[in-house]
This record gives C-alpha cells, sequence and structure tokens, in this order.
C-alpha cells in the first residue's frame, strides 16, 4: 500500500500529528476522562491509570493511519477483516445538520442538507454502543453548526464520562458567547477546531456570508479571542484549540496574515486544500507547462510531451506553497478503516465526504427509516422557492449509491457488515472506482499525486 499521501491539512508551525499527541500525552492528568475513571479507583493506582490512558492514546493514533495500511497489506477483506477485530477507532455523530452560515465552498450549497438536531436520547444511545466498543473517539459534528444543538456540552460530558479517550467538534464560533464557551470548556471537550477562512475582514465576510442574517469578522474574532480568555480565567487546560482554513483563489495569498491573527490566541493554526483540487491536466496554461518542463531539464516546451504523459482529464492539485501536483492514479481510502459517521437521525455513512449520506451503510435509529428522505426534499422545496436563508443556495437531491436492509442495526453490526466490507474490499483490491460514490471522491488523500513543479 502506498503511503506517502499527499495529506489535505497542513499545519503552519510543525507536523500536526506531533504535535497533537505531544500535547495530549503532556495534559493526560487534566483529561475529564481520566478524572472520572480516577473516581472509580483507589489513589495509589493514579499513575497506573495515567500510563494505561496514555498508552491507549498512542495506540489510537499509531492505528489511525496504521490499521488501513495493515489490513489491506494482508488482504484482511470479509470474514478475515471481522475476524482481525479492527475497531472503529471514531464515530462522527451529527449533533446538528443545521448551520448557520451560506459558506460558497460547501456542499451546503449545492447538496440538499436538512436543517435538524439530533436528540439528546440518541446521541446517548450512540454513546453507549460505541463505549461498549471501547472506541477511543468522538466527534460531535459533521455538515452542520454543533454549538446550535443546546445538548451539546451535556452529550459531550456524556461521552466522558463513557471513558471516550479524545472528544471533538469543528465550529465556526458563531454561537460562542461567553455562557457557551464555559459550558464547552467544563464539559471537557478536548479538541476544539475553527472554522474560520480569510486572512481579512473582507475575505472572510466574502467566504463566511451569514444564512438569516449578516455575519460579522470581528465579532466572531472576538469569541475565539474570548474563549482563549476564559480558558486562561478557570485555569483550565482544555480543549485544545485549533484553526484552519480552505485555501481558494482568494485565501491563498493570506496565509501570513490569516497565522499572526491566530498564533497567540489558538494552540494551533493550519490550512487545507479545496476539496475540488484546481481542475484538469489539460486546464494548465503555458505558464505552469513551462515551470513543469524546467523541473525536467526540459529548455524547449514546445517539445516536450509532458501533456502527453497524463491524461488530459487527470486531476491537478495546488498546495499551500503553490506546488502544483498532477495525479498518476488513486489510493485506497483510509476512511471505511477508521471510522463511520451518523446523521442526526441514525443513518450510518462510512465517509465524512458522502455529503448527503448517498451511501448509507446502515441505520442505528429507527427515525432514519422512517424519515428517509423527506427532510432532504423539504430543503429542496424551500431552495427552489428562496425562502429566507435558502437564497444563497442552489441545491439538487442527493443520489442513491447504497440502499442497506432497513432494520436497525448497533454500531458493532454495521462496522462488520456486509454494506461497508463490500467498500473496503473493493478499495484493497484498488479497484475503488468500482465504488460508483467514490469514483467522482474531491478527497485529496485518495489520489497518488506527482509534483510537477
Amino acid at each position: 500500500m502506498n503511503d506517502s499521501r499527499k495529506l489535505a491539512i497542513k499545519n503552519l508551525k510543525g507536523s500536526d500529528e506531533e504535535m497533537r499527541v505531544a500535547w495530549m500525552l503532556k495534559n493526560m492528568s487534566e483529561n475529564k476522562t481520566f478524572k472520572y475513571l480516577l473516581k472509580d479507583k483507589k489513589f495509589k493506582q493514579k499513575n497506573a491509570l495515567l500510563e494505561e490512558l496514555q498508552n491507549r492514546y498512542k495506540t489510537y493514533r499509531n492505528q489511525w493511519r496504521g490499521n488501513a495500511k495493515f489490513a489491506i497489506e494482508n488482504n484482511l477483506i470479509e470474514d478475515k477483516f471481522n475476524k482481525s477485530e479492527i475497531k472503529p477507532l471514531c464515530l462522527d455523530i451529527e449533533t446538528a445538520s443545521v448551520c448557520d452560515l451560506a459558506c460558497p465552498h460547501c456542499f451546503r450549497q449545492f447538496i440538499a442538507t436538512p436543517d435538524k438536531i439530533m436528540t439528546k436520547k440518541l446521541a446517548f444511545k450512540i454513546i453507549d454502543q460505541a463505549s461498549k466498543l471501547n472506541v477511543p473517539s468522538m466527534k460531535f459534528n459533521w455538515r452542520g453548526e454543533p454549538l446550535l444543538n443546546p445538548y451539546l456540552p451535556e452529550i459531550i460530558d456524556y461521552a466522558k464520562k463513557k471513558g471516550v479517550l479524545e472528544t471533538i467538534i469543528n465550529t465556526n464560533a458563531t454561537k460562542l458567547n461567553s455562557v457557551m464557551a464555559k459550558k464547552i470548556i467544563n464539559s471537557g471537550l478536548d479538541l476544539m477546531i475553527y472554522s474560520f477562512d480569510g486572512g481579512t475582514k473582507k475575505s472572510y465576510e466574502k467566504m463566511r456570508p451569514g444564512r438569516f442574517k449578516k455575519n460579522n469578522f470581528d465579532e466572531i474574532y472576538q469569541n475565539i479571542l474570548n474563549f482563549n480568555n476564559m480558558k486562561k480565567e478557570l485555569k483550565s487546560t482544555f480543549p485544545r484549540t485549533k484553526i484552519q482554513m480552505v485555501l481558494t483563489e482568494d485565501t491563498f495569498k493570506e496565509q501570513n496574515e490569516y497565522f499572526n491573527l491566530f498564533k497567540n490566541i489558538v494552540d494551533d493554526v493550519s490550512v487545507k486544500q479545496y476539496t475540488e483540487r484546481g481542475g484538469k491536466i489539460s486546464d494548465i496554461g503555458e505558464e505552469y507547462l513551462r515551470a513543469a518542463c524546467s523541473s525536467e531539464n526540459i529548455h524547449n516546451p514546445k517539445k516536450s510531451n509532458f501533456k502527453n504523459k497524463f491524461d488530459p482529464n487527470s486531476e491537478v492539485m495546488k498546495d499551500s506553497d503553490g506546488n502544483l501536483f498532477v495525479a498518476k492514479g488513486r489510493l485506497p481510502c483510509e476512511q471505511p478503516y477508521q471510522r463511520m459517521l451518523v446523521t442526526y437521525d441514525g443513518r450510518v455513512s462510512m465517509c465524512c465526504y458522502d455529503w448527503g449520506s448517498m451511501h448509507p451503510v446502515g441505520y442505528v435509529d429507527e427515525l432514519a427509516i422512517e424519515t428517509g428522505e423527506k427532510e432532504y426534499n423539504k430543503i429542496k422545496k424551500k431552495s427552489d422557492e428562496k425562502a429566507k436563508g435558502f437564497d444563497l443556495m442552489k441545491l439538487e437531491l442527493p443520489k442513491v449509491f447504497n440502499e442497506p436492509v432497513k432494520e436497525v442495526k448497533t454500531i458493532e453490526q454495521i462496522w462488520y457488515g456486509k454494506d461497508i466490507n463490500f467498500v473496503r474490499t473493493k478499495h484493497s483490491k484498488n479497484l475503488l472506482e468500482d465504488v460508483p460514490i467514490c469514483k467522482g471522491c474531491p478527497f485529496t488523500e485518495t489520489y497518488d499525486w506527482q509534483k510537477i513543479n
């Protein structure tokens, strides 16, 4: 298995993985899971418990990329995979599918997405099932803004009580007022990732317009600053904070401004490749062609057969340093070996890029079966009518690529079930394009990139 993937997210201070692991190990004694577990043990076992959780965390992070590599290299498919007892490392629970922004680069602007929140009852049910599997990590959002769910702090706290080692959210920080900030800190959240696109007020407000009212750069920046100050006031190490920006034509040139804005008020500043990657090889202009030829020591670009080396429809990507890459082929996706995602109503997906849950692999709650496509149709209708909050959207209904048996199953049954195992088998045999949803996937890490300038 090709191990040299071009990662979608780049940290602007160093290795994201190394910093994340080092930080968590250093501060494990402040982790709320450790504190809850300590109540059930004698004080003399404190050091042993701390070491146990540190080792568990290191194992989890090593397995994050290692499990997929091991399974594919050893041809662990179907029954062999199930017998290997490789377990999910993360569950993404969609506590809210609704969002209050209308970012032009977001899937929400093109694929109908319900404006709903998950009930506390369903969230607890999923956490209980994950706890039995000893799942080390949970992320409490997917397609929406998690702070719009008023039960979020309780849900996070419940996960910590059940032994989840690392809890995570992505947030746009629009609802991160002082009341919510205190609740989030006290919940025991481990990692909070801000989504904030733009190094200037102009680009931010262009990239992150509000759905129902104007979104203001200064207010959101102040929310992030205030959260940092509140952590200091409460003498709280957690949550670790990270901020990331999607690289677009507008934001690409603002990386230095972005870093300077946040380097002193968050723990980690990073940028993310735009998921559409940048175009096709046939789109490369004379400037890029000349640079590519120069890298091959070709002095006469007109005589170069560079373009002929690749399919004209090959994908092209520009990274955060301006380097150009062309896709030579595809790589097995790691996500089906790492995680599963559960929508607000209990539909289970295998990948965070399957925005409309178009290739579901099972159901953990009857609501998803009962609801079906009703909520998606409602959103599509509002978009067609240009209702307030939908006027910037041009929506299509999600396609249907897979239809699991309509029965409620547990997280464990779905993880080892035939629907997701079919996908793993295709990927392990390097036939991922036989899976329709995977064929057109924009995830940069599933492409084998060759640098051309």
